[in-house]
């Protein structure tokens, strides 16, 4: 696996290397003494999988609490990908990086706790699965706009730019609303 830092350290693209022939292929997905030395240490405890329609933006979701790290990937279809540092204190506060995630490309996107995470769904269907560091507490659950301008995200959104979005995500506080990580914040200190 190559790991790439992307404009925000933190973050990091994953690129496997696949191995394929007339058969089909065959590629590591996770690897922890890999991922821990390129990563740092991580205790994934959960796995998530979800399907989505075209146009669908799930996010921008974080917990509070009891903080999720998340390493993504799609395995249908194809999405934009998006993390935004909510750490107060933070050099990159406020800022965001995205990558195409497919199941062609089957890249995957390390999101470390201390983010928000969101992604848009371009392919007609898409199935996201990801690893979380930590167990869904719904009561810590929180979200920020998908639009908020001072973040500023360029989604990559379909004819007419309005995607499709849960009640929840719909009334998501801008960034300077939102509850975030306070400065000093230290994930394990939580778990």
């Amino acid at each position: 696996m190559e790991f790439i830092p992307t404009a925000i350290p933190d973050v990091v693209l994953i690129v496997p290397r696949v191995f394929g022939d007339d058969r089909g292929f065959f590629l590591e997905t996770y690897r922890q003494d890999v991922f821990e030395a390129a990563c740092g240490p991580v205790n994934f405890v959960q796995d998530n999988h979800s399907g989505s329609r075209q146009g669908t933006l799930r996010g921008l979701h974080y917990q509070l609490r009891q903080a999720q790290g998340k390493l993504v990937r799609a395995v249908v279809g194809e999405i934009f990908d998006v993390a935004v540092d909510i750490r107060q204190g933070s050099p990159t506060f406020g800022r965001w990086v995205g990558a195409r995630l497919s199941a062609e490309n089957k890249h995957q996107l390390w999101v470390p706790a201390g983010f928000a995470h969101g992604f848009y769904v371009l392919s007609a269907w898409a199935e996201v699965f990801y690893k979380a560091s930590n167990y869904y507490f719904p009561e810590w659950e929180r979200g920020i706009r998908w639009d908020d301008p001072a973040i500023g995200i360029a989604w990559p959104l379909a004819e007419g730019g309005t995607p499709l979005l849960s009640e929840k995500d719909q009334r998501n506080p801008s960034l300077a609303e939102a509850e975030t990580y306070p400065i000093g914040w230290n994930s394990e200190e939580e778990e």
